[in-house]
């Protein structure tokens, strides 16, 4: 009789293979047998019919899913860092720093460190515009600053960074002196450098400015590296001496111009000093004409006694007696008259008042000056 015959026949080859009842599982019934084992887990009574405390388990299950699900979607997003967001693989938004909800398999979150300043060595032999061949080291320092470009315009930013910075130094390096490379125009080749190297990256969009270039060090290859030194020490030489050189003609020259001024200054004085003596002369002649005029033989025996007058009172005078009887007397004047303290010591004797003959040390002025007629008087009348 076949299996699938009208009667109580129960031998359905799926349900009763073997034995035992071993067909296909049926939906319901794997459903009801999966509520019947929750179902004893928390302690209800399993149901044949899938319904009552076994639905209530399901139920359980889901929303502890759900719990875990929600709690799994929070995350913090650090200060110096920013959220790049996927939504299934696209990018829709940045999230700031702090307490974010991601929907867990919906959403991906990449943190991006957009304020530590990463750093990039830059090395190599490179060749100077006058054919030598230098050992240049730098360092490029950089920041994250747009974390979109930086995750999605190139597939390594970092490396394709350190290449910009390689063809940008040796760009700078190759239009440049090594005498400059290595002593004054160091400053010149890191700003160079640093001008050239964003020129590079700035058509990449690699979301990274740069903060700094450093140059560390520059020498040449250790063959020259000797002679090289001694170019520097006697570069280092010059520059000393032209320093000194400089600080002696400022100390110097202020001091110069001041003996110039000062020598300029009492030429002036003796200018003016030798033209108020003229003038003076000029108006003495001047006064003295009209009474040359008036009695020139008096005037002119005058200007002589004056003169000698002059002429005597700084030389030595000794008095002679040449009438005696065959003796020649002599009388040191200027020695009896400084014992006598008339004169001073220097031997120089003052004009005496011809008048008084008192020997009285004053010296001749325009006001105290014998008249004409005294200077003659012998004291007698």
């Amino acid at each position: 009789m076949a299996w699938n015959e009208p009667g109580n026949n129960n031998n359905d080859p799926w349900k009763n293979r073997g034995g035992k009842d071993q067909g296909p599982p049926d939906l319901d019934e794997l459903f009801k047998d999966l509520g019947n084992r929750f179902n004893g887990l928390f302690g209800g009574k399993p149901s044949k019919e899938g319904k009552g405390p076994g639905g209530i388990g399901i139920s359980i299950v889901l929303v502890v899913a759900f719990v875990i699900w929600f709690l799994s979607g929070w995350y913090t997003l650090r200060e110096a860092e920013s959220g790049v967001v996927l939504r299934f693989g696209e990018y829709t938004e940045l999230k700031e720093p702090g307490l974010r909800f991601n929907p867990t398999f919906i959403d991906k979150v990449i943190p991006v460190d957009i304020q530590t300043v990463r750093t990039i060595p830059a090395s190599g032999f490179m060749l100077t515009q006058d054919e030598n061949v230098v050992q240049v080291e730098m360092e490029v320092q950089y920041r994250v600053l747009d974390p979109k470009n930086y995750l999605f315009s190139v597939p390594d930013p970092t490396n394709s960074l350190r290449q910009a910075t390689d063809s940008a130094l040796r760009s700078v390096i190759g239009n440049s002196r090594m005498d400059d490379i290595l002593t004054s125009g160091r400053e010149i080749v890191r700003q160079s450098t640093r001008e050239e190297l964003e020129a590079i990256i700035e058509p990449y969009k690699l979301g990274l400015a740069i903060v700094d270039v450093n140059f560390k060090d520059a020498r040449p290859p250790e063959q020259v590296k000797d002679a090289f030194d001694d170019a520097i020490a006697a570069r280092e030489d010059e520059v000393r001496y032209v320093n000194e050189a400089k600080a002696y003609a400022s100390e110097v020259e202020p001091r110069a111009r001041g003996q110039v001024n000062r020598m300029v200054q009492e030429a002036t004085a003796y200018k003016q000093g030798k033209i108020l003596a003229s003038q003076g002369q000029v108006a003495k002649f001047d006064q003295l004409l009209p009474e040359y005029k008036a009695a020139p033989e008096v005037t002119r025996q005058r200007l002589y006694l004056e003169t000698m007058e002059q002429v005597l009172s700084n030389t030595s005078k000794v008095l002679v007696d040449t009438k005696g009887n065959g003796n020649m007397m002599y009388l040191p004047l200027d020695k009896i008259m400084q014992q006598q303290g008339v004169l001073p010591a220097t031997g120089q004797r003052p004009a005496t008042d011809y008048n008084t003959g008192s020997g009285q040390t004053t010296q001749p002025t325009q006001s105290n000056r014998p008249s004409r007629g005294d200077r003659f008087n012998d004291g007698r009348n």
